[in-house]
């Protein structure tokens, strides 16, 4: 099994806009990455495509000084995808999220890879134990997921399935730390939590939309100026027990009346709010915040409410939006 010291070597399996962010960020840390793709066209293309990208970023001063030249150094195209990941340490697969493809790409890089190479595979949803079962010996492949743009975006999420190793999970979870990433081990459940929660956030806009409370515009803007703001720095089980949580079973109470039982109040919230945990005003909520950290916490959410309010009026509005 590799380990933290022993991966010199990257690979990434699909060059698209997704494994180009993971191409860039690898490329980025002094890491030889080996690009493939369904050709060797493909990926030439590809390639060239991350150069110029990277030489627009490090103007724009989203790169440092001299990353495009870095970037060509360090990515070279391979011919083929058993060519890319015959020497690497450490492969990532990002191919499309069609399953087949998933299950023939990985037979491909696992039956070429070295023993001990770690594989990760992008998947945004599917269970990493129904991709496993393709992989020449499972216990060294996870689930790495990267958000998009990877380049950008901190939180990878990381998957085991019931065959990884979890020296594996311990040395992934070391390396993508180790390129200035924020990781969360997750179960492997299908969405596992980024995805699964962004699309039941998407299906109920879709449902507000259909009823006519709002359009798609008023959605967007209301989302990104109210929850979707505080979302940019804390999770939804901070944001609550900042809130109280009493004043969201309040708010469960109102919406079931409208909506039914999907809009229930949820049995642990009203658990907590009869204990008297009703977040960082009683002291406990979901979260344990200690006391002696409850002003340090509210002023740090002011601040930073106001500086990211102040980066927002910098950057002005979206382009066509």
């Amino acid at each position: 099994m590799a380990n933290l010291d022993t991966i010199s070597r990257t690979s990434v399996v699909g060059s698209g806009y997704m494994g180009g962010g993971i191409a860039h960020v690898l490329a980025l840390a002094g890491y030889p990455v080996a690009l493939a793709d369904v050709d060797a066209a493909t990926a030439e293309k590809s390639r060239d495509r991350l150069i110029t990208q990277a030489a627009q970023y490090e103007s724009l001063g989203l790169f440092p000084a001299d990353a495009a030249a870095a970037i060509a150094d360090k990515l070279s195209a391979a011919p083929s995808i058993e060519h890319a990941v015959s020497d690497a340490d450490y492969i990532t697969e990002a191919v499309p999220e069609i399953v087949d493809v998933k299950l023939e790409t990985l037979r491909r890089i696992s039956g070429s890879a070295r023993p001990e190479a770690i594989i990760g595979t992008n998947t945004s949803a599917i269970p990493i134990d129904e991709l496993a079962k393709e992989v020449h010996e499972p216990s060294r492949f996870l689930g790495v997921h990267w958000m998009n743009p990877a380049t950008f975006i901190p939180g990878v999420e990381l998957i085991a399935s019931t065959y990884t190793d979890a020296e594996t999970v311990d040395v992934a979870e070391l390396f993508v730390r180790s390129l200035g990433k924020i990781t969360a081990r997750v179960a492997d459940a299908p969405g596992f939590v980024a995805n699964r929660l962004q699309f039941a956030l998407y299906k109920e806009a879709l449902a507000i939309v259909e009823e006519g409370t709002a359009t798609p515009e008023q959605v967007d803007a209301v989302v990104s100026n109210t929850f979707g703001f505080r979302l940019a720095l804390f999770g939804p089980f901070a944001i609550g027990d900042m809130a109280g949580l009493d004043v969201y079973k309040g708010a469960y109470e109102t919406l079931e009346q409208a909506f039914g039982e999907r809009f229930a109040v949820p049995e642990v919230l009203t658990t907590l709010v009869e204990q008297g945990r009703l977040g960082v005003k009683s002291g406990r909520g979901l979260l344990d915040i200690a006391e002696s950290d409850k002003d340090a916490l509210l002023a740090y959410r002011d601040n930073a409410y106001g500086r990211l309010s102040a980066l927002r009026a910098d950057l002005g509005p979206a382009p066509g939006l």
